[in-house]
């Protein structure tokens, strides 16, 4: 599973979509996505993480979809940043 970065129209916010490994438990295994959102200041700046949460891989899925929905877009131009 690979990381995927969303922008949304108006190129000021973007969340991150990434695998969580719960290094915890004795085999660790990918069953949840780290979703992490920022701001945008300048376009040729570090964006700005405001925070992050960890989702199921179903309910990020969900998310993924509703946000294309909105207009966001699939984007790889801050990946140098993360």
């Amino acid at each position: 599973m690979e990381k995927f970065t969303l922008i949304n129209k108006e190129r000021n916010r973007i969340k991150v979509f990434e695998p969580f490994e719960d290094v915890s438990k004795p085999s660790p295994s990918i069953d949840a996505i780290m979703v992490s959102y920022g701001c945008v200041y300048k376009r040729s700046s570090k964006p700005i993480m405001k925070g992050s949460r960890v989702e199921t891989v179903e309910a990020a899925r969900e998310e993924y979809k509703k946000l294309l929905e909105e207009g966001w877009k699939k984007t790889s131009i801050f990946n140098s940043y993360f």
